[in-house]
């Protein structure tokens, strides 16, 4: 089978198993979700997802949070960690999208990433979930399952980002990065995976050679769903 057939085997068995899969951040507009996904660096979505509702409704344009108090940004984002980086990163963003974009979040990733604190997958993020354009975000889940599924054989990001898209049809490949992320989740947990249940078994190695060490774990993932 040719790695772009398997690759699409794998897209229609995940579309099945999380066919209404969305992006875990929760956010209202372009800059909500551009500084959602800042703060989801070396961070759970959860805890993201607990603290921009009071920071969103206290900073609500580009210029709020242009103009806001550094620390009274710092305090809001505590517990997102690494909050003095993510500050001034958000702080600076919002001043350059203000100076260099007429308050617009940009459309492309070439852009994107020219702002502060915003590399690749934040960017592929934006343009993908906002724009409706081509995306591939990759993260954890995205390396470490499509590194398990042998769709690549890298932990590089951007490299993982450049073989994914020479795989995936560019219509469907940021819902696809999005329901690796749920998979990932629900069952293909990093160092329990429950390959049992898994529907995308019969494509992953590590479920091939193992299956009697990833059943024993059926039972104590599922209790946890």
């Amino acid at each position: 089978m040719r790695l772009i057939e398997r690759a699409i085997l794998i897209m229609d068995a995940l579309e099945k198993e999380y066919p209404q899969a969305t992006c875990s951040l929760e956010s209202k507009n372009a800059l909500e979700l551009l500084i959602a996904t800042r703060l989801s660096a070396q961070c759970t979505d959860e805890r993201v997802n607990k603290v921009t509702p009071k920071l969103f409704a206290k900073y609500k344009t580009f210029l709020d949070f242009a103009t806001a108090d550094f620390s009274d940004i710092e305090k809001l984002i505590y517990s997102c960690g690494f909050y003095k980086t993510k500050a001034r990163n958000i702080i600076d963003m919002c001043q350059m999208l203000i100076e260099n974009y007429d308050s617009v979040v940009p459309d492309t990733i070439e852009e994107l990433i020219k702002l502060p604190g915003v590399g690749r997958k934040t960017a592929n993020l934006v343009v993908g979930d906002i724009y409706g354009k081509p995306s591939i975000v990759v993260d954890t889940h995205c390396i470490r399952i499509t590194n398990l599924l042998g769709l690549v054989s890298t932990k590089d990001p951007a490299k993982v980002e450049t073989a994914l898209r020479a795989l995936l049809p560019s219509e469907k490949s940021g819902i696809f990065c999005h329901r690796l992320v749920w998979h990932g989740r629900a069952v293909c947990v990093a160092r329990r995976p429950a390959c049992a249940r898994c529907c995308l078994a019969g494509w992953c190695d590590s479920a091939l050679k193992a299956p009697m060490k990833h059943n024993k774990t059926l039972d104590k993932d599922c209790a946890c769903l």
